[in-house]
């Protein structure tokens, strides 16, 4: 069964703490920290390529290949679904995010994901941590979802891309290599890249759609990030007071 976990209170000094394996104290990914004067960090895996401060981060680009899914019948309280579908994906890239039920029975809920098998054009056995409320027929389809903050297996978050693939999770707060453990901000007061345009303080700003990992003014298209607390000229960092979760 699910774990409930309380927030950490972080020392900001421990944000540049990098590791190569999880924290031994139990830190899962997501996992929420603040510091004492609020400013707020995920717990983030950087599975693909290397973070550089300052940086708008991105959860792992979408997986079409794991949506729509067909799955065996599995009944209340099972603790695994397995597709019929095949997927290709590294052992446990999922472990850690979620499995959505898109279509009935079973449509709305979401399982989150402990463990699966390497598959390669096959079908997989999705370990979950909670049972299943609703019965799953072969009527039901489902997504499968990684963690945002990275995956068990390969994935892990990257720089935001201009062409956006999944959504934004933070600002990179420290230089991480690949296949590195740290932190990410998501509230508070944080420093960002700015593109091309200038960012005039006290206005919304959004995720670059010409610059990977920067912002722009916001235009009510792409996902919106926080409030400039300075103004910033062209490509130079600035204060951002963000609005992540």
């Amino acid at each position: 069964m699910s774990t409930l976990r309380s927030d950490i209170l972080i020392n900001p000094s421990e944000l540049f703490d990098l590791t190569v394996s999880t924290n031994g104290d139990g830190t899962q990914l997501g996992q929420y920290a603040v510091t004492g004067d609020g400013r707020g960090f995920r717990y983030i895996y950087a599975g693909g390529v290397a973070l550089v401060p300052g940086t708008l981060l991105q959860a792992p680009a979408e997986v079409t290949g794991s949506q729509n899914l067909s799955v065996a019948a599995a009944a209340i309280g099972a603790v695994s679904v397995t597709t019929t579908s095949t997927v290709t994906c590294a052992a446990n890239d999922f472990a850690g995010g979620y499995l959505v039920v898109t279509e009935t029975p079973g449509q709305g809920y979401m399982y989150q994901i402990g463990s699966h098998a390497a598959a390669s054009g096959a079908v997989v056995t999705l370990n979950l941590i909670d049972p299943i409320v609703v019965a799953l027929t072969t009527s039901s389809k489902i997504d499968l979802v990684s963690n945002p903050y990275g995956g068990g297996g390969t994935l892990g978050v990257i720089i935001n891309p201009a062409s956006a693939s999944s959504c934004p999770v933070g600002l990179a707060v420290a230089a991480t290599p690949i296949n590195y453990y740290g932190w990410a901000q998501v509230k508070g007061v944080g420093t960002v890249l700015m593109d091309a345009g200038t960012g005039v303080v006290g206005t919304a700003q959004s995720a670059s759609n010409a610059t990977a990992g920067a912002i722009e003014p916001f235009t009510g298209v792409q996902a919106i990030v926080g409030t400039l607390v300075t103004g910033v000229a062209a490509t130079d960092y600035g204060a951002i007071n963000l609005c992540l979760n």
